[in-house]
């Protein structure tokens, strides 16, 4: 053990320990090779938000001169270098990868190709791609004194073009353009195939523009060609006391998003020196430089993956999801929810029961109300539609848009606009609080009364990711869930005291609070002899006081298992402090996102879901939701889950005390058990068949 180890492990290396899981899973041969691929490209997308906030953050403190130590002891600028070295070994990880399962793909007759590769045919076809499909859309944009350097967007390609005059001098100074690689095309090009083959060929579209490029600049001669990819901060830094209008605020913020600092800049390897240090000093980089040995943005891998036909024994076998039984032979589900509550895990069951659900209530002439939140929707929602349809019925129509989800800014002000237009109330928070909570209302009569009815979730009301994601959701009409449903949405809407909640916890007021009372009844039984177990998942574990309170109930001697999939902050297995607590993480085919809560409680067990991660901003800048489930066979059956988590040996990996994550291999007899495969049980536990 380090002496002088912190007792916290840093939000930051612990992300990126996170990431190198994913890129475990790229290059993890029992994988699909397809599927590799998509790993890769997460890899990717996953550093290029890291990139574009959390590092951009940790600039923005050591341009300000703050050199106070965070509570994992790392200083601005000491965590900037550790990152920075962490990086640039991941990223050449990845490009060793990515060189790897290209191999593996021509093996299996899909191939990158270069242009020179190409026979007569391909290469006339080629030309006649750029010349009619490629040519049209590209802009070359000169750099000289008449002509200052472009905006270059955040996270798009470039070419960086040396040129010639013809007639120029030998000392004659290059002149410089750029071309923006058009993200409108696709980034893969399909090559004719050859004569009696079966391989699928492509060639890369900044590959292809480079061999035309001389094509936009007649009476030049390019001699450098080289890519470049720029990452801006995107963090958007909002007035929200001051601004009259939140959609409109926003919106500008958005605009000005386009013109963030610049963060990182990547360029081919290779790059012409002169082209780099104009870039280096326009684009105002002086230490985030990488330089990538093959394509710039590997994210293209994504939709490569999923648009090659057939080669289906390169993927995952495809997961139909069932439509849940407690619904399937009835077209009246609020008749099924006043018998019982319904529980549905995503991804193996069809999120189309909550779209049947709404749509069933916009429709119903005795549905008074319909309350909801939205944090992010899919491109073509169903649930908007169904909003609506209910709003433009008569129906009170009231949806909580949280405007200020990161990079879904736009599109949700687009539903916004769209709701409002229906005839919805539209309402977008409580100043400087994101609305992250997962809850759907609706307000029914039934015979001479009123009854409420609830859905809560763990995941975003998102038909999309919940067929990528797993999330639990509970249906119930439960009289206390409904009445704090009521109280929460009256406290986001309007003016309202703080609510005595019966059974939520609700965050910023009094979630921290609840779950320090439950983690403490553990501890108290553990000290007073009793049997104690706290299980928790979620994605995120990083804020300190909550952390230290399972250190003191490990103290305690309360059993802790802890399912964190992406940062952990907390320390497990150090002798004195936290030897009772054990922390791993599942990467596999679906991410992980359910947040669920376990404890013990003496035997009279008590299980919640939440919205929330066990962070900072989660805990206290932002309106979350806990929910306990009040069904014991439901209970019985999330327990179950999460012990199909606890004893997974195939994807799990345990975290040491040092912050470093191994795979966990359980005992030399144990047969391989990977819990996301066997989750599929939970279908038959319920009835399915």
């Amino acid at each position: 053990m380090i002496k002088h180890m912190s007792h916290y492990v840093n939000r930051d290396l612990s992300w990126i320990e996170f990431n190198r899981r994913v890129l475990e899973e790229a290059q993890d041969i029992q994988n699909p090779l397809l599927e590799r691929a998509k790993f890769l490209s997460i890899v990717s997308s996953n550093l290029d938000e890291f990139m574009s906030v959390r590092v951009a953050g940790i600039q923005d403190q050591m341009r300000a001169g703050l050199a106070k130590t965070d509570f994992s002891g790392y200083t601005p600028a000491g965590l900037w270098k550790r990152l920075i070295k962490r990086t640039t070994t991941m990223v050449g990880e990845q490009y060793r990868t990515y060189r790897e399962i290209i191999r593996a793909l021509a093996k299996e007759g899909i191939c990158m190709r270069t242009l020179d590769e190409l026979n007569a045919s391909q290469s006339h076809a080629m030309s006649d791609y750029f010349h009619e499909i490629v040519f049209p859309v590209l802009t070359p944009m000169a750099v000289d004194q008449s002509r200052p350097f472009p905006l270059v967007h955040t996270k798009e390609l470039y070419l960086a073009v040396l040129l010639q005059r013809e007639e120029a001098e030998e000392n004659d100074e290059p002149l410089f353009a750029i071309v923006q690689v058009p993200s409108i095309l696709p980034r893969f090009v399909p090559i004719p195939g050859r004569t009696n083959s079966k391989k699928q060929e492509f060639v890369l579209l900044e590959d292809l523009i480079e061999r035309y490029i001389n094509t936009l600049f007649n009476g030049y001669t390019p001699f450098a060609v080289n890519p470049f990819r720029l990452t801006r901060n995107a963090d958007l830094t909002l007035n929200e006391e001051g601004a009259e209008d939140l959609l409109e605020e926003i919106e500008k913020e958005l605009r000005r998003r386009r013109w963030g600092i610049p963060v990182r800049l990547e360029v081919g390897k290779g790059m012409h020196p002169y082209a780099l240090d104009t870039l280096l000093e326009e684009l105002e980089i002086q230490d985030n430089l990488f330089e990538i040995d093959g394509p710039l943005d590997l994210s293209f891998l994504m939709r490569f993956s999923g648009s090659l036909p057939g080669h289906d024994n390169l993927r995952y076998e495809r997961l139909e999801p069932v439509y849940p039984r407690e619904f399937d032979e009835t077209d009246d589900m609020f008749e099924v929810m006043r018998e019982r509550d319904v529980l549905l895990y995503h991804p193996y069951e069809s999120f189309e029961a909550v779209t049947d659900f709404l749509m069933q209530a916009s429709y119903d002439p005795d549905v008074l109300a319909i309350k909801m939140t939205l944090y992010r929707v899919s491109g073509q929602s169903a649930l908007v539609q169904a909003l609506a349809n209910a709003a433009e019925s008569g129906k009170q129509v009231t949806v909580v848009v949280e405007l200020k989800a990161r990079f879904d800014e736009e599109r949700n002000i687009a539903w916004a606009r769209q709701l409002e237009k229906a005839g919805c109330h539209v309402v977008y928070g409580l100043v400087g609080l994101k609305t992250h909570a997962k809850i759907l209302l609706v307000v029914r009569r039934e015979q001479g009364t009123l009854r409420r009815y609830v859905h809560v979730g763990t995941g975003n009301y998102n038909d999309n990711t919940a067929m990528l994601y797993t999330d639990i959701g509970l249906f119930t009409s439960h009289p206390v869930i409904g009445a704090d449903a009521s109280a929460l949405f009256n406290e986001v809407t309007g003016y309202s005291s703080p609510y005595d909640w019966k059974a939520f916890g609700v965050a910023p007021t009094d979630l921290k609070e609840k779950l320090y009372r439950l983690i403490d009844r553990e501890r108290d039984n553990a000290l007073a002899g009793k049997p104690a177990r706290i299980i928790a998942k979620m994605n995120s574990l990083s804020n300190q006081e909550m952390i230290d309170k399972l250190y003191e109930a490990s103290q305690a001697g309360v059993k802790i298992n802890l399912i964190v999939r992406g940062v952990c902050c907390l320390r497990p297995g150090v002798a004195g402090r936290s030897e009772n607590i054990k922390v791993i993480s599942i990467v596999d085919r679906f991410l992980e996102h359910s947040r669920v809560m376990y404890f013990y409680n003496n035997g009279n067990e008590e299980v919640y879901l939440s919205s929330a991660d066990w962070m900072t901003r989660n805990l206290m800048k932002r309106i979350e939701l806990m929910c306990p489930v009040f069904d014991p066979a439901l209970r019985d059956i999330l327990i179950t889950m999460l012990n199909l988590n606890l004893e997974d040996n195939v994807k799990a990996r345990e975290l040491k005390p040092n912050g470093l994550y191994e795979k966990v291999t359980g005992a030399p007899e144990a047969k391989p058990f990977r819990s996301q495969f066997e989750a599929k049980v939970i279908s038959l536990w319920k009835g399915h068949g």
